[in-house]
């Protein structure tokens, strides 16, 4: 049952870490049991076992989803959040090539008030601060175009900062219908008719960012979590196995 529900990275008796999947929203939008994330968690865990989502993904994002099994484990995981004593390491294909092999983008966010998307944010001056890190894995050409293969460290943790700053940069995130350049993509998307030309030109079903890896200090010792890229990654990304890479060491 519980390969139907979402692959486990790691479980004790306060964490549950999962791998989830592209394409789950974590809170409920229907009646089904498994349409979302913490419906699924609640099904796994069982009445009477606390659920708590730590952090939460976008619905097309996959990756790493931190539960707290506890009241206490909930509190505590949250202030480390708060503190920004997270490490989070995103992988993420893009369109074209970043100007730099690795670099810092740094720019303010806030709400796009020109966008008919109320959730949609954009780069102004007087938006709240905010800093992306990105490194070049790999760039490769496809029958597409060109593509690169970025690693990924947000310093801050804003409303859909990495794929708002890749856009930013000029090099929006493959398959991403709302900063992809073209909203109407996600506005036809969630009134569920796309057309079979804006499916070709999105390339993939959905955005390809993927939550890779957490780390943090946890009951005194350093725990690291890790999830491996989905195989669509794999499939369209034509460079050397995507592997992990050495980034310099978090300033004390």
């Amino acid at each position: 049952m519980t390969e139907d529900l979402f692959p486990i990275v790691h479980e004790d008796d306060e964490l549950l870490v999962i791998d989830k999947p592209q394409g789950l929203v974590c809170h409920p939008t229907k009646g089904d049991a498994y349409s979302s994330l913490i419906s699924r968690i609640r099904l796994y865990l069982g009445e009477g076992v606390p659920a708590h989502l730590v952090n939460r993904l976008d619905r097309e994002t996959g990756g790493l989803t931190l539960v707290a099994k506890t009241d206490e484990a909930a509190r505590e995981l949250r202030k480390l959040w708060e503190a920004r004593e997270v490490e989070k390491e995103y992988q993420a294909i893009v369109h074209g090539r970043p100007p730099e092999q690795e670099g810092i983008i740094e720019a303010p966010l806030g709400k796009d008030e020109h966008s008919v998307v109320a959730i949609k944010d954009c780069v102004r001056e007087d938006g709240s601060p905010a800093a992306t890190a990105y490194r070049v894995e790999c760039s490769f050409s496809r029958a597409e175009g060109t593509f690169s293969l970025l690693r990924i460290r947000p310093k801050t943790g804003k409303k859909h900062q990495i794929r708002i700053h890749l856009a930013y940069l000029g090099c929006p995130i493959v398959g991403d219908k709302l900063y992809g350049g073209d909203e109407m993509f996600y506005l036809d998307f969630v009134m569920d008719q796309l057309s079979a030309s804006q499916k070709s030109r999105l390339i993939l079903p959905n955005h390809t960012l993927h939550a890779a890896q957490l780390e943090f200090l946890w009951r005194e010792s350093p725990r690291v979590f890790e999830a491996p890229a989905a195989k669509i990654f794999k499939d369209f990304v034509d460079c050397r196995e995507i592997g992990p890479i050495v980034w310099p060491p978090r300033p004390a």
